[in-house]
C-alpha cells in the first residue's frame, strides 16, 4: 500500500502533466489554427470542454468554434447536451455576450438626461434608423433619467458621415436630438474631431448587438429593438431594484 505522502504527490504529478498536455495543446491550436484557417478572426480563448480532445476556441469576442488537440479538425454550429437537451454553444455565447453595464465605455456615447438623471439605460442606434427615432420620441417622456447614446452606423450609406457630423457637433445631444426627433441635419464642427465610432462598432459586434435600436439596463439585462414606453419604465423600475 502506497504511503499517503506518495499517493499525494502522484495525484500532483498527474494533475501538473494533465495541465502540461492541455498547455501544449493550447500552443499547437493557437499555432496551427491561423495557418490553416487565416480567415478566421484573431483567438480570444482556448478552453478544454467536457467531450475528450474537444477544445472550444473563442474568436473575435464571442464567435466559438471547436478543435481537435493539433486544429486539424474544425467544427462549426452547436454544440448540444442531449441528456440535458441543452445548446451549450448558445448558453456559452450568450454569457460571452453579456454587458456589464457598469464597465461601459460611456466616454464614447452621446450623453442627455431629464431630471435627476438616476436611472440609467444605454441605447445602441443609428441615425437613419425609424425604429430608433420612434424610441427616442418615446426616451423624452421618462423622468429622471440618463441615456448614453452609441452611435453605430450600420444601416445606410450615409450613416457613417451623419455620426461623425453628429458626434463633432458643438452640442452633440442637441445635435442627435434635432435630428432624431426634428429632422434637423446636424452640423459638424470645422476642425479636427475624433470619433468612437470605430469603437462603438467593435463593441456592439462583441456584445452580438445585430441591429438597431438595441437597449441595455443598469442591471445588465437587453432588449434587440423597440420597445414601448411602459416596458421600459417596467424594466428600468426592475433595474434600480437591483
Amino acid at each position: 500500500m502506497k504511503h499517503p505522502v506518495t499517493r499525494t504527490l502522484l495525484a500532483l504529478a498527474a494533475g501538473v502533466l494533465a495541465s502540461s498536455f492541455a498547455f501544449a495543446d493550447e500552443a499547437a491550436i493557437r499555432k496551427n489554427l491561423p495557418e490553416r484557417v487565416p480567415d478566421l478572426p484573431p483567438i480570444d480563448e482556448v478552453t478544454k470542454t467536457e467531450i475528450p480532445g474537444l477544445y472550444e476556441v473563442r474568436l473575435g469576442g464571442s464567435e466559438i468554434v471547436y478543435s481537435d488537440e493539433t486544429a486539424s479538425y474544425i467544427i462549426e454550429g452547436s454544440l448540444i447536451d442531449a441528456r440535458a437537451r441543452k445548446d451549450l454553444t448558445k448558453a456559452r455565447q450568450e454569457k460571452l455576450s453579456g454587458f456589464d453595464f457598469d464597465k461601459l465605455p460611456m466616454k464614447d456615447a452621446i450623453v442627455w438626461k431629464n431630471g435627476t438623471g438616476a436611472r440609467k439605460l444605454v441605447v445602441f442606434s443609428d441615425p437613419n434608423c425609424g425604429y430608433c427615432k420612434r424610441l427616442e420620441v418615446d426616451l423624452q417622456k421618462l423622468k429622471n433619467v440618463t441615456v448614453y447614446t452609441f452611435l453605430i452606423p450600420v444601416l445606410g450609406p450615409d450613416s457613417g458621415e451623419k455620426s461623425k457630423n453628429i458626434w463633432c457637433s458643438k452640442d452633440q445631444a442637441k445635435a442627435w436630438l434635432g435630428w432624431m426627433l426634428e429632422g434637423k441635419q446636424p452640423v459638424r464642427n470645422m476642425g479636427a474631431c475624433e470619433t468612437p465610432i470605430d469603437r462603438n462598432l467593435a463593441l456592439s459586434r462583441k456584445h452580438r448587438v445585430n441591429g438597431t435600436p438595441a437597449l441595455v439596463f443598469s442591471d445588465n439585462t437587453r432588449v434587440p429593438g423597440a420597445i414601448g414606453l411602459d416596458e421600459i419604465e417596467k424594466r428600468l423600475a426592475t433595474a434600480s431594484k437591483s
